[in-house]
């Protein structure tokens, strides 16, 4: 997926994770730390790729990543989502007060970068150091992809029409009501159709 495919994921996990509230903390928190929290990391498992945006700005950091676990390894894992949490609460000094909607951000922001990269034919190594690849390819990766844009854009759509305060997830929750909501919407039009 290309850079903008995954700032424009990383903006439409940001508003469906609020809105469906995800976290009681996420549902309550700032849209003005969660959006710059989850953008700011949407690209951070790219840097073992030295043409990639980070990897052009750091190739101090990008080529010794690239060249220990190659692209799309270590740092599109979960095994990476963890050490950096880990190493965040452990470097990040006391007196730097990052909110708790923000940090949930930040993890949200480098979790929609796996799972943007998961919708394309290579998938990736979630269960790292296993390499099994775990992929559902929906989109194909080209530089300039249309298909990605308007696939992304739609997601953000569908992510500001998800209303707030929706039950939760269950059998009676807002999935299975936004499925009977799609259903009932397809039945209307098959029958005004058929009345036509």
């Amino acid at each position: 997926m290309t850079a903008e495919g995954h700032l424009i994921f990383a903006l439409a996990s940001a508003i469906f994770s609020k809105r469906a509230e995800l976290t009681p903390v996420l549902a309550n928190g700032d849209w003005w730390h969660i959006i710059p929290a989850t953008l700011l990391t949407s690209l951070l498992p790219d840097i073992d790729h030295p043409q990639s945006v980070l990897g052009r700005r750091f190739r101090w950091l990008s080529h010794p990543i690239a060249r220990a676990f190659g692209h799309r390894g270590f740092t599109h894992s979960l095994l990476a989502v963890i050490g950096g949490i880990a190493l965040f609460n452990l470097k990040v000094p006391q007196h730097w007060v990052v909110p708790a909607d923000a940090f949930q951000g930040l993890v949200l922001g480098y979790l929609s970068h796996i799972v943007a990269d998961m919708l394309t034919p290579a998938g990736v190594p979630l269960l790292w150091p296993c390499r099994w690849r775990f992929r559902l390819p929906l989109l194909a990766s080209q530089k300039g992809n249309q298909m990605e844009r308007i696939f992304c854009l739609a997601l953000v759509v569908v992510a500001m029409w998800f209303s707030p305060g929706m039950p939760p997830f269950g059998a009676d929750g807002w999935p299975a009501q936004m499925v009977s909501t799609v259903q009932s919407n397809i039945n209307r039009l098959i029958d005004s159709h058929g009345a036509q």
